[in-house]
């Protein structure tokens, strides 16, 4: 592959607004809108400090969770998918995509998305728009605690999708990009998944708490980079306002990760662009190329654990029912989850 040229990358550490406050659709789709404009005016002070700084273009920016919804709470899934949850092709992304093609570069950034083909529900999706202005990868997220993903509709989404839409990796001229949201840093398995899929960088969208003691998720970022030879870029939120958690709830530590585990720079607490950094993705391809005990991508031997990995845990398709998707509500995850507890103490495996 053709070499890539040094670019910076940020960490976008804001504040979600919650849109539960709003009295219907329309008003919440105006602050939707505006949250959008305000962030682009964010970046491009990023970017013109980021690059009179360091001198690197800034090529890459990751924006936190939900950033511009908040988290669902008890909103029934219907209800919060009609007030909140944008379409593949709604304004939202097309204001997204207007603002990339301003600044000049990729915005990465987390949503709940509803899909024409499972209506009355919504994913969490973890996007990626160009500087073209078209979204180049859309994840879907896979493991969720109250929210539905592809593996509860699991055969329709499979039929629809096929695994390259559950594992996107987007081929760009920054590198090859994929994503992971929130929670799901703690499962290595689908940052391997995608990582044997190409995966060069991995932007990871979170809200979560801060803490100057190592949380797990800054831990497992660390450990998703250097087992996989890949960046991660992570992106918490600088709070959530409108609801009545204290604001200052899910705060502090983005940071962006090299290939080998370093934090090549980690933000504080609040609103703040601090964690940015270089992404030499030559020198990320060439350690790739060397043989050697840190190798560790070229040093997996699958079939070992083809056999563990076939048995279940969480079942599948949890919400088809006689072919059909039913819409859930809130409680059904925690049933399940119920369930499968149950079921592996009773086969003695916890």
């Amino acid at each position: 592959m053709t070499g890539v040229p040094l670019y910076a990358a940020v960490a976008m550490q804001l504040t979600a607004q919650s849109v539960e406050p709003a009295p219907d659709r329309a008003a919440a789709r105006a602050q939707m809108l505006a949250q959008i404009e305000t962030v682009a005016a964010q970046i491009f002070q990023a970017k013109v400090f980021i690059e009179q700084y360091g001198g690197s273009p800034l090529r890459l920016a990751v924006l936190p969770e939900y950033l511009f919804t908040s988290y669902p709470g008890r909103i029934s899934i219907p209800d919060f998918a009609d007030k909140a949850a944008i379409a593949a092709d709604g304004p939202e992304y097309a204001a997204l995509g207007a603002a990339a093609q301003r600044l000049g570069l990729f915005i990465a950034g987390n949503a709940y998305e509803t899909d024409e083909h499972f209506p009355g529900l919504y994913f969490q999706a973890s996007f990626i728009v160009a500087p073209s202005g078209d979204v180049v990868l859309r994840y879907r997220r896979l493991n969720s605690m109250y929210a539905v993903t592809p593996h509860d509709v699991w055969s329709k989404y499979l039929d629809i999708y096929g695994q390259a839409g559950v594992f996107p990796v987007a081929e760009t001229d920054i590198g090859r990009l994929a994503a992971i949201a929130s929670e799901e840093i703690l499962y290595p398995e689908i940052a391997r998944a995608l990582a044997l899929r190409g995966a060069e960088v991995i932007v990871h969208s979170s809200s979560e708490i801060g803490s100057p003691n190592l949380t797990h998720k800054q831990i497992a970022r660390r450990a998703r980079a250097f087992e996989n030879l890949c960046f991660v870029i992570s992106a918490n939120t600088a709070g959530i306002s409108g609801t009545a958690m204290p604001l200052a709830s899910a705060d502090g530590n983005s940071a962006l990760i090299d290939w080998k585990g370093n934090v090549l720079a980690e933000s504080n607490s609040g609103e703040t662009f601090t964690a940015f950094g270089d992404i030499d993705i030559t020198a990320l391809r060439r350690a790739r190329r060397k043989a050697g005990m840190t190798n560790y991508l070229s040093r997996q031997r699958l079939e070992l654990f083809a056999e563990t990995y076939a048995g279940q845990v969480q079942p599948a398709n949890s919400l088809i029912a006689d072919g059909l998707v039913v819409t859930p509500d809130r409680d059904h995850f925690k049933r399940v989850q119920a369930a499968v507890i149950d079921r592996l103490d009773k086969s003695g495996l916890i």
